[in-house]
């Protein structure tokens, strides 16, 4: 029986590392429960890695204007509702963006607007005249 287990106990183990250190949403301070209250109800199941890297940013939160502090949260409201897939190709986007050169990221930005507003535009029937 114990061999059948195995390879279960190895997967939960090799899986240890990932979570040990992760912290409790209820450990965090109240600055950053304010600032990650988007993610309180996935927190306790993010890796210790994804919590560091929130936990940074929130780092930064109550330096934000108003209007900054609301376009934080409804990145973070847009980030929970992403799949597993669709956030790595977030990421990958954004390493990829990141290695523009500054000078050259606001056209990158207008064309990547430009190509969304196109793919809208394409993706909206055509209205039918009534007769």
């Amino acid at each position: 029986m114990l061999r059948l287990l195995t390879p279960f106990i190895v997967a939960a183990l090799l899986c240890l590392p990932a979570m040990a250190g992760a912290e409790a949403w209820t450990e965090l301070t109240p600055m950053q429960q304010e600032a990650l209250a988007p993610l309180s109800k996935d927190w306790d199941t993010l890796f210790k890695k994804q919590q560091q890297h929130f936990l940074k940013m929130a780092d930064h939160y109550p330096t934000l204007t108003p209007v900054k502090k609301e376009r934080f949260h409804k990145g973070l409201v847009a980030w929970s509702k992403l799949t597993p897939e669709q956030r790595r190709r977030a990421r990958e986007k954004y390493q990829a963006f990141s290695k523009v050169p500054s000078e050259q990221r606001e056209q990158v930005k207008q064309m990547v607007r430009e190509q969304e507003a196109s793919k809208a535009a394409s993706s909206v029937p055509p209205v039918m005249p009534a007769h």
